[in-house]
């Protein structure tokens, strides 16, 4: 054993991808700049474990959030599909499976959702300051419960459809906030929460996400026709995608975190309809 542990301290000395933290006397699996922002888009978008050996990095981490929402949608059409095999009613199983969501990520997005909310019913006066009240108004409360009402309805009317519903709403729910980024200014302009635009390479930061769709359109093309044409699941999701965004961008002369937050909701709500109503 220690002359494993000597051999690979020697490794780590001599390779660039890997780096000794003088701390904790270990060596940690560095990889590339592009590994570590995914380890840290893991830990800051979700409550799940970071990747073991790699020390993640948080300058742009933005670019692997759409990646992110696969890992959540795949863990949740999992639920789904384990809960439908225990016979399970689909009415349970889509319950479960939205609160599995809130949980995966901490409620993060229903939280923007919700300030966003109340700053857009105060008006263009009070939008921002009601926006950073950690007080969450009447709009507020109202806009999440039918947010998720109609998350679980589109769901509950998908059935076996479900699960790759899911995996999709969430992929095209966090490609909104990218092009928020690229788009619009940061609202709190000096906040710690900048934390995207500090580091912020424009259209490259957009890479993943369109290796994504590409794996995407492959995967779908060799599937059996009863499942829905990539095409279509394309253009289902990229209209949402593109509008939601520039339309809460220019309602609210700019983004920040909470907006990015709402985005996200938002889109995967309306693609779950879309996808609800075209998938049959």
């Amino acid at each position: 054993m220690q002359k494993w542990r000597k051999s690979i301290k020697n490794l780590g000395r001599k390779s660039p991808y890997f780096e000794l933290l003088p701390s904790r006397k270990e060596l940690i699996l560095i990889n590339s700049t592009w590994f570590r922002d995914l380890a840290g888009a893991l830990i800051f978008y979700t409550v799940l474990p970071g990747f073991p050996f790699i020390k993640p990095r948080f300058e742009r981490i933005a670019r692997f959030a759409p990646l992110i929402g696969i890992v959540i949608g795949f863990i949740q059409g999992s639920i789904w599909l384990i809960l439908s095999d225990l016979d399970w009613p689909k009415e349970s199983i889509a319950l479960f499976v939205v609160a599995s969501g809130i949980v995966l990520t901490g409620g993060l997005h229903l939280d923007g959702l919700m300030d966003t909310s109340d700053g857009l019913s105060a008006g263009k006066i009070r939008c921002l300051e009601a926006m950073k009240d950690s007080r969450v108004g009447s709009i507020g409360v109202q806009s999440l419960i039918i947010i998720l009402l109609i998350q679980i309805s589109a769901l509950i009317k998908l059935e076996k459809y479900a699960p790759t519903a899911i995996i999709m709403a969430n992929f095209w729910g966090r490609c909104a906030p990218l092009l928020a980024i690229n788009q619009f200014k940061y609202l709190h302009q000096g906040r710690y929460s900048d934390l995207h635009r500090a580091h912020w390479k424009g259209w490259h930061e957009l890479k993943p996400a369109f290796l994504t769709i590409i794996a995407i359109i492959a995967i779908f093309s060799f599937i059996k026709t009863s499942l829905i044409s990539p095409w279509k699941l394309i253009l289902i999701g990229i209209f949402p995608t593109i509008i939601i965004p520039k339309k809460l961008g220019k309602w609210l002369g700019g983004h920040s975190g909470d907006s990015y937050g709402a985005s996200i909701v938002l889109v995967e709500t309306i693609t779950l309809i879309l996808l609800a109503l075209f998938w049959n």
